[in-house]
C-alpha cells in the first residue's frame, strides 16, 4: 500500500493531504528517464574511450599477428625478388654466353602485369590501407611474371645444352672459299665507295676475289632457304638457314648445286663463283646475318665451348629444378 503524504497549510492551520496529478507523474517519470538515458550514455562512452570489449581486444592481437605475418611476407618478397634477380644476371652473363645467344632484353623482363581494372574489385571496396594492399598485389604480380620469363628462358638454355652439338655444327665457323683459290679480299664489311653508284654506302658483306667456276662451300650446318637467279643485284646466290639465329648468303655465283629446302653440311660445295648480277669483276659476296641482323663474319665472336661442369652445373639444375616444381605447382604464371 503506497504511503499517504500530507503537507501543513499555514492558511487553514490544517494538515492536506499531497495529491500528484497524472501530469505530474508522467512529467517526473519523464525528467527521471532522460537523467538515467544521459548518465547511462555517458558511462558507455567513457567504457568505449578508455576500455576495450572482449572482440575489440580479440581484433586488435588478430592486427597484430597480421601485421607481423605482413612484415616476413614483405622480407620473402624482397628475398626472392633478390635470388631472381641473381639468376637473370647469371642467365644473361654466364649461360647466354656460354651458348653465345643474346641476353633477354630489359622490355621482356620487365614488361607489364596488367591495368587498373585487374584491381578494381579491391578498390571499389574502399578499404582504409588499400594503397598498401594493392603495393604488394603489384610485387607479386611483377614476381610472377619476371619468374614465368626465367623459366622460359631457362628451358631455352636446357635445349640449347641438349643441342650443343647440333649448335656448334651449324655455327658459319669456315672461310666459303679456300685460300688456295682466293687471290685477295677486294672489299671489306662497312662503309665504302659504292662502285656503281659512287657515294658512300655500307657494304653488308666481304668480297672474295676468285676466278670464275671456283668451289663454294657452306660455312655450317643448315637448310637452304631460297636459291634465286638475278640478272641484277646479287646475280645468282644462296640462302642458307643455319638454325639458332644464323644465316649466310653467298651471290654473284656462276652455279648453283643446291636447291631449295636442301640439308647441308659444313664444307658441302654449294656452286661456283661467278660474276653474275650487278658485279664489276669475279668474286663472291659472302654475308653472315644473326637474329636478323648483318654482321662482320670477320669480327663473329664464337662461343668457347664451355661446358658447366661441378658447382656451376649442380647449381644451374637445382634452380632450374625449382623453377619447373614452382611452375608444376602452378605458383608462378602469366594472369
Amino acid at each position: 500500500m503506497a504511503r499517504i503524504k500530507y503537507y501543513y497549510d499555514t492558511e487553514s492551520c490544517r494538515y492536506e493531504r499531497i495529491r500528484t496529478s497524472k501530469w505530474d507523474i508522467l512529467v517526473n517519470s519523464l525528467a527521471f528517464l532522460t537523467v538515467a538515458t544521459v548518465i547511462a550514455t555517458g558511462l558507455v562512452y567513457g567504457y568505449m574511450l578508455y576500455f576495450e570489449s572482449p572482440e575489440e581486444t580479440q581484433l586488435r592481437k588478430e592486427n597484430q599477428e597480421l601485421l607481423i605475418y605482413y612484415n616476413l611476407m614483405s622480407k620473402d618478397m624482397e628475398s626472392i625478388s633478390q635470388v631472381l634477380q641473381g639468376m637473370q644476371e647469371r642467365d644473361d652473363d654466364i649461360y647466354r654466353v656460354i651458348f653465345g645467344v643474346n641476353p633477354l632484353a630489359d622490355e621482356i623482363r620487365t614488361g607489364g602485369t596488367g591495368g587498373a581494372n585487374k584491381y578494381r574489385a579491391l578498390m571499389e571496396k574502399g578499404l582504409s590501407r588499400e594503397d598498401l594492399i594493392l603495393n604488394d598485389l603489384q610485387k607479386i604480380d611483377v614476381l610472377k611474371k619476371q619468374m614465368y620469363i626465367q623459366t622460359k628462358s631457362y628451358d631455352e638454355i636446357v635445349e640449347l645444352a641438349k643441342n650443343k652439338e647440333n649448335f656448334l655444327a651449324a655455327l658459319p665457323a669456315i672461310q666459303p672459299v679456300s685460300n688456295n683459290e682466293l687471290k685477295r679480299i677486294s672489299s671489306g664489311f662497312g662503309y665504302r665507295i659504292d662502285p656503281y653508284l659512287k657515294t658512300r654506302r655500307k657494304h653488308p658483306g666481304i668480297d672474295f676475289s676468285l676466278e670464275i667456276g671456283s668451289p663454294v662451300y657452306a660455312t655450317g650446318d643448315g637448310k637452304v632457304k631460297y636459291t634465286k637467279r638475278s640478272l641484277s643485284s646479287y646475280g645468282k646466290q644462296v640462302h642458307i638457314d643455319h638454325d639458332f639465329g644464323f644465316e649466310t648468303k653467298y651471290a654473284h655465283l656462276d652455279q648453283i648445286l643446291v636447291r631449295k629446302g636442301q640439308r647441308l653440311k659444313r664444307g658441302d660445295l654449294i656452286g661456283y663463283s661467278g660474276n653474275s648480277g650487278k658485279s664489276t669483276g669475279p668474286h663472291l659476296h659472302y654475308e653472315v646475318i644473326v637474329n636478323g641482323k648483318k654482321i662482320n663474319s670477320q669480327t663473329l665472336k664464337l662461343p668457347s665451348g664451355k661446358i658447366l661442369k661441378g658447382k656451376e652445373r649442380e647449381l644451374f639444375e637445382t634452380k632450374k629444378i625449382r623453377l619447373d616444381v614452382l611452375k608444376s605447382e602452378k605458383i608462378i604464371g602469366l594472369n
